[in-house]
Order: structure tokens, then sequence, then C-alpha cells
């Protein structure tokens, strides 16, 4: 019971979809308006949750083959034989989909449940299915996906998006290329064995460094942007905090363009976007 577990939960990439889902509520945090009864914060949650979790599992499926030429991806159940693809994952996952979208129109509002289909349509569909094998900017219109996910949780409070909100959506946009150009790196002669055309692949990694240096700097700096819309000193800390560390693991990485930075970079990635995250949350809430 536990392997199959792990399996599960393997293809659902939970912790991707435990990150989307922590977007949607600093978006609804940080939109100015009456806030939620709890059940309805509920639903927010699973819904965007679910819908993660389904684009999670159809990118394990259609990308199998693929992730049978990377030695970081061979063990996923789909190309180790552990789960056999099949008509029926396709319609579970659809169902999920499904469920998710019904919900979020039912109990929130029609917009929500666009941004939550738009943000499975551009990761399912846009990156998996039709830019990651064929072009350097797979992962730049991929990653609005967590964009969507914001926008989603704003929408729960307001269909009028308010500032701040959408400027956390653009910080997500300029967020998700540097965070995988990191990986990318890391992992550069699997992309490249692959013939995934990732940016440092394309590149290389000296010119790559630059462009992710480019982008956390970009992001530090909108990602401040939100004080001028109401959010206040929690915010800030964790806004500043989180854009200045990644701004140093960035130049390290610039100053040494090889693995062992590029994964330390990829790691302050996810440092920057929980400060920045964990602080909307809690500022939002303290100036309900």
């Amino acid at each position: 019971m536990i392997v199959v577990l792990k399996k599960m939960a393997s293809v659902a990439k939970l912790r991707i979809g435990v990150a989307i889902t922590a977007c949607a509520l600093a978006g609804m945090a940080m939109t100015p308006g009456a806030a939620l009864p709890g059940w309805k914060i509920a639903v927010l949650t699973l819904a965007v949750f679910l819908s993660s979790v389904s684009v999670g599992a159809f990118n394990h499926y259609a990308e199998r083959d693929l992730d049978a030429r990377m030695e970081r991806t061979r063990e996923r159940p789909f190309v180790t034989g552990a789960l056999r693809p099949g008509w029926r994952w396709l319609a579970g996952i659809g169902l999920l989909l499904a469920f998710a979208l019904a919900i979020a129109a039912w109990v929130l509002n029609a917009h929500v449940a666009f941004y939550v289909f738009a943000g499975a349509f551009f990761y399912a569909i846009v990156y998996t299915l039709w830019l990651k094998r064929r072009s350097v900017w797979n992962i730049v219109l991929g990653g609005l996906a967590g964009s969507f996910a914001v926008l989603a949780g704003a929408a729960a409070i307001t269909p009028d998006l308010a500032p701040a909100s959408i400027i956390l959506a653009v910080v997500l946009f300029l967020w998700t290329p540097p965070h995988f150009w990191s990986l990318a790196i890391t992992l550069q002669d699997e992309y490249a064995g692959a013939g995934v055309p990732m940016l440092p692949v394309v590149i290389g990694n000296a010119a790559a460094s630059w462009v992710i240096l480019g982008h956390t700097v970009v992001l530090a700096a909108v990602s401040l942007a939100p004080l001028a819309f109401g959010m206040g000193v929690v915010y800030l800390a964790g806004a500043a905090a989180g854009g200045g560390y990644f701004i140093k693991r960035s130049i390290d990485l610039v100053r040494d363009p090889g693995p062992e930075r590029a994964l330390a970079n990829f790691l302050a990635s996810f440092v920057q976007l929980g400060l920045l995250l964990s602080a909307a949350i809690v500022d939002g809430y303290l100036n309900l």
C-alpha cells in the first residue's frame, strides 16, 4: 500500500501542487475585499490543488518517452511500467480537472474557474505538448500556470483584479524561468541528450547564467511593487529577504556557472518563493 501511494504521489507532482495552491492563497490574501468564509477557502484550495494534480499526472503520462531518456526521471512509474498507460488514465485525469473546474465555478465564480482552466491549459498543452520539445521559450510560457493560480485566488474575492495581485502574477511569471534554467544547468547533459531545448542547452551555461541573473533582479524589483498598493511591513520583509537571497545566489552562479552553483540557485528560488508567498498571505490577513 505504501509503495502504491508513493507512486501516485510521484505522478501527481504533489510538491508542485502545494506550491501552485500557495500561489492561489497568496493572490486571494493580497486582494482587497470581504474575506471568504473558511469553507469557500477550502473549495478554492481543493480546486486549484486538484487541477494541478491532474495536469501533473498528464505531464507524466505524455512525457513517458522523454522521461525514459533522462536519469532524473527514468524511474517514474509510467517509464518503469509500474503504471500502465491507457485511456482510463486520460479519462481519470480529464474527470479530475472537470471536477476542479465545476466546484470552482459553482461555489466561487466563473472567473475563478476560467483562471484555473487557463493554468491547466498552459501547463498541459502549451508547455508539455507544444513547446517543451520544440522551443527555448518552453518554460517561459509554461510558467504562466503559476500566474493564473494567483489570479484564480484573487478572482475568488472579486473578478475585478487588484493591482497587487496582478503584480504578484507577473512575479510568478518572472520566477519560473530562472528556477528551471538553474535546474537545466545542473542537468544540462541530460536535457541535451533528450533533445530538450532548455536555454542552457541552446546558449551555454555562462550566457544562461547572465540571463538568469537578469530575470532574478527584475523579479526581485517587481516583487516590491505591491508595497505601493497596500501591502505592509511583513510583505516587505519577505519580498526583500527572498529577493536578496535569490540575487546573491544568482551572482554566485554568474561567477561560477557550473552544476553546484546552479543547484544552489535552484534551491534559492524555492526559498525566495516560500518567503514571498508566506509574507503575502500573512500580510494580507493582518490588513483585513
